[in-house]
């Protein structure tokens, strides 16, 4: 079986494009391998777009994006239904109708793709307006390494848009149809390209999408359906999570204008600085400072940890530098629900000259170990 092909190099990027980048060599490569423009190899054509899409649908996601970098392919089978990418598993179908529009056979080339989503897709936006969700919200929380070891809940205070209680969330009364959309909440427009007839959707202009007007306004909300408010909230943090990991609390953002789904809110983790511990992955880093006479005879000595304190064997003969490990107290690992380790980095102590008896037991000492020095 092949290997598979890196996932920046199928969509031609570096490591650090932007979901710009991504998104627009993703549209030109989407073009190139669409199966009813390549009708003399369509069976590679349909390969080499699910492998694009597969690329696409990684690198747009900024958990699996970071798992990809971090772990390659293993990172990221978890995050597909079946271990592996199928056409079940990819979220971005709008995107692909961004592109195409109804372009020749799109609805054939979805209903493959997707088990019939392409006309249901269709018919669906004429039937009705579509769904209106609120604004989802960013929150960085910031966490000590102690937080991040043992997990935490935290409570929030934030501001977001609630149902208006005065009008429940209509924004007044007399509610009519929007006569720029019809209901629909968006407005289409068809334009010919090399590819055939394009057609592009974008949010009405009148009703915002909601697919309604209101005559006579809510005093409270002035017309949209929200009003803001101060709230606390309850976020749970697993042990383990890392900078730039996020936890999403679906259906918690911004009540939308005029009625409908509210948004979510994503929680995005950053880790504090810790004066004595330096993470590396899920394992952890403490300088431990030793006297000369522990380097050269060795000791048993005390080693604090975030969560309590163990006895660490100093071999004889220990350099300045030398590395010790204590298994499984470092972070927790999110996927394998194992900890990492502690690395206790040695550094040989200089004592300073404070007493006579201390610079002559120095002197002493360099007298009968200079020759020692290579």
């Amino acid at each position: 079986m092949p290997s598979k092909r890196d996932y920046y190099e199928i969509l031609g990027v570096s490591k650090d494009a932007t979901e710009d980048e991504i998104k627009r060599a993703y549209r030109k490569l989407a073009k190139k391998y669409h199966p009813d423009l390549n009708q003399d190899n369509k069976e590679e054509a349909e390969e080499k777009f699910k492998e694009i899409s597969e690329a696409y649908e990684v690198l747009m996601d900024p958990q699996k994006r970071r798992m990809y970098d971090q772990y390659g392919f293993n990172g990221v089978n978890d995050a597909f239904s079946g271990g592996g990418f199928s056409w079940n598993d990819f979220t971005h179908a709008e995107d692909l109708k961004d592109i195409f529009g109804d372009f020749g056979g799109l609805g054939n080339l979805f209903g493959a793709f997707f088990g019939g989503m392409g006309d249901s897709y269709s018919s669906g936006r004429r039937q009705r307006h579509r769904v209106n969700v609120g604004e989802s919200l960013r929150i960085r929380l910031p966490l000590t390494l102690e937080e991040i070891i043992k997990g935490t809940d935290k409570k929030i205070k934030i501001k977001r848009y609630v149902k208006c209680d005065a009008c429940n969330g209509t924004g007044g009364t007399d509610i009519q149809t929007c006569p720029t959309c019809n209901g629909l909440g968006v407005i289409r427009q068809r334009t010919q390209s090399i590819f055939g007839t394009m057609i592009r959707e974008s949010e009405c202009p009148t009703c915002h999408g909601s697919g309604k007007v209101v005559k006579t306004k809510c005093k409270v909300c002035h017309g949209t359906g929200r009003v803001l408010k101060e709230e606390m909230i309850k976020v749970k943090i697993p042990p383990g999570v890392s900078t730039g990991n996020y936890i999403t609390l679906e259906g918690e953002g911004n009540y939308p204008e005029g009625g409908g789904v509210k948004g979510d809110i994503h929680v995005i983790i950053e880790e504090k600085t810790d004066k004595h511990f330096i993470r590396e992955g899920n394992n952890i880093r403490i300088i431990k400072p030793i006297t000369l006479y522990q380097a050269v005879f060795g000791d048993k000595v005390n080693v604090k940890l975030i969560d309590g304190t163990v006895k660490l064997k100093i071999n004889p003969g220990t350099k300045s530098g030398q590395e010790y490990r204590i298994r499984g107290k470092g972070i927790p690992d999110l996927r394998r629900r194992v900890r990492g380790d502690v690395i206790v980095q040695t550094i040989i102590h200089t004592p300073k000259a404070t007493s006579g008896e201390i610079k002559e037991l120095l002197k002493r000492l360099h007298e009968l170990t200079k020759d020692q020095i290579e």
